[in-house]
Order: C-alpha cells, then structure tokens, then sequence
C-alpha cells in the first residue's frame, strides 16, 4: 500500500507538471502571435513616420529652408502633427512588445523548470518499475510515455528565443531604416495615410521633426541673417 502511495503521488505530480507545461505552451504560442503582430505595426509606423517627415522635408525643399514660409505652410501643420502620432503610438507599440518579450522569456524560463521535473519524475517512476518489475509495469502505459516525452522533446527554447530575436532584430531594423535616408520623390499635395507610406518608400526620418526635415534650431540661426541681409524686414 505504501508502494502504491508513493506511485500514485509521483504520477499525480507528473501529470501536474505535464498540464502546467500545456497551459505555458499555449500562453507562449499566443504571446509570440500578438508580438508578431506588433512588429508589423511598428515597421508601419516607423515607415509612416518617414513618410510624414519626408513630405515636410519637400517643404524645406520648396522654400529653400526658409523656416517662417515653411512653418505658414497648412501642409507643414499636418505633416507635424502626422508625425507627433504615428511617434507616440509607435511608443506604445514598442513598450508593448517589450513587455511580450519579457512575459515570454518568463514562461521559457519556466517551461525549462517543469521540464526538468517532468525528465526527473520519468526517472524516478522508471527507477519503481525496474526495482518492482512486473508488479509495477502499469505505473505508465506505452501510450502515455510516449505522449510525455514526445512533448518534453518538443519543447524547443532554443526555438523561442530564435523567434524572439528574429521579431527583435526586425523591430530594430525597421527603426534604423528610419534613419538611412531623407530623399524624397516630387509628388504633390495633400496626402492621407496611404500615401505617407509612398513618401516612405523613398525616405525616411530620424527622431526629431524639424531637425529631420532640416530646420533645426542651429540651421534656423544661421540662416537668419543671411535671409534679413537679403529681404529686410518693413
């Protein structure tokens, strides 16, 4: 009876383990689904930005820096503002995704623990069975030491954090684009979302508008005087 005990109690906390490691599995599973998702968006923002502050840079282009005429422009207010919200939304998606990654890093972390409790339960009940032989040869059936060891021998960490990184590395990727190149094509007039992304294609942006279109604060002063030596002011 004390024999039967100790069995049933091994497989009882088996088979908790097993379950434990199925429920991390699927909250694993579902957390890398929303992070891929999120990097999706953010390679979008990210080329949405671009899109916003190259339409701008046309501006500086158009009024040869001039940052009063570029600034009276209705077009500059909405590329500014474009701008501002596909940055703080591209915030939140990043700190989002950070946050997924820990929680998973988490769950690997803890799946590897269960794991090694699952393997060492293994051993021991297999341990029972050669000591006990054929009085204990039904502690697990074929079937569900199969089951469990096809399962611990699926859990790939390795996997997971090469997908973690391949989503990270796409992130970052999308970011440094945004910084590469700040060329535009000549296209024309207002645009809508949709044809921010065109700017996008042919630049991109760094962090701060109106250094990235060129009118940061340096440029503005230096060409300050030139521009009233030329056109003095009534």
């Amino acid at each position: 009876a004390n024999y039967d005990r100790i069995v049933e109690e091994k497989r009882k906390r088996l088979n908790q383990y097993v379950d434990a490691v199925g429920a991390m599995i699927a909250q694993e599973e579902n957390k890398k689904a929303k992070l891929t998702q999120l990097t999706e968006e953010v390679q979008k923002l990210e080329k949405l930005k671009a899109g916003a502050a190259a339409r701008a840079k046309q501006l500086v282009d158009k009024y040869n820096g001039d940052a009063t005429a570029v600034k009276n422009d209705p077009e500059y207010a909405k590329c500014q503002a474009a701008f501002k919200d596909f940055s703080s939304t591209l915030a939140e998606k990043q700190q989002r995704a950070n946050e997924l990654e820990e929680d998973m890093k988490q769950l690997v972390h803890n799946v590897t623990n269960h794991k090694n409790q699952i393997q060492t339960l293994m051993r021991e009940l297999e341990k029972l069975k050669e000591e006990k032989n054929d009085a204990v040869a039904d502690i697990l059936s074929a079937k569900e030491e199969k089951q469990i060891a096809d399962m611990v021998n699926g859990i790939s960490n390795d996997k997971t954090a090469a997908d973690l990184q391949r989503l990270r590395e796409m992130r970052q990727k999308a970011s440094a684009s945004a910084r590469v190149s700040r060329e535009v094509a000549g296209l024309d007039a207002k645009r809508a979302e949709t044809e921010f992304m065109e700017y996008a294609q042919q630049a991109v942006a760094d962090d701060e508008f109106d250094a990235l279109i060129g009118l940061s604060k340096d440029q503005k002063a230096s060409e300050a005087p030139a521009r009233d030596a030329k056109i003095p002011e009534a």
